[in-house]
């Protein structure tokens, strides 16, 4: 059954940014990992200090786990990533994406008394682009912009005249 969606221009319109340019990042970085030789996560978890160390580190140090943590880490970010982008179960990707933010933040928060090796790009104090980027990924989940921009209003309208055959 086709949503009725009373957004003006501009929530949508910023709705649809929003969505947009997290997809690109997210895909951006799924296909820079998959395009980079040897790539691994193993440096990242390697420098994990908070609530999830110890499981990075049996990660890291069990390399057939370690390669299906690069391989899904990889390909999540690239389905997440074109899933927002073409607006294709939206809410799903934005879920997952969150999720995976969710862990990378959990790995390497920015707390008092945690240091660590690999250079970052700004200074942060409990809140991170990683944690923003997450929190914005529940937005766009909770909003159906899938179905006023992306392939999930065909996918809705789908199931719509699917329903209608069968009644």
């Amino acid at each position: 059954m086709k949503q009725n969606i009373n957004f003006t221009f501009m929530q949508k319109f910023v709705l649809l940014t929003l969505r947009i340019l997290i997809g690109w990042h997210i895909l951006y970085e799924g296909i820079s990992k998959l395009l980079i030789p040897n790539w691994s996560s193993a440096g990242f978890l390697s420098e994990s200090k908070w609530i999830l160390s110890g499981f990075s580190s049996w990660i890291v140090s069990n390399t057939g786990i370690l390669h299906i943590v690069d391989f899904l880490n990889t390909w999540g970010l690239i389905a997440i990533g074109l899933g927002l982008i073409v607006g294709l179960f939206t809410r799903i990707a934005a879920i997952s994406g969150a999720i995976l933010l969710m862990l990378y933040y959990l790995n390497n928060p920015p707390l008092i008394g945690l240091e660590y090796s690999i250079p970052t790009e700004g200074n942060y104090l409990v809140v991170s682009k990683t944690l923003i980027e997450a929190v914005s990924l529940l937005v766009l989940a909770i909003f159906p912009t899938g179905l006023f921009a992306g392939l999930d209003s065909m996918v809705s309208e789908f199931k719509f005249s699917n329903r209608k055959k069968r009644s």
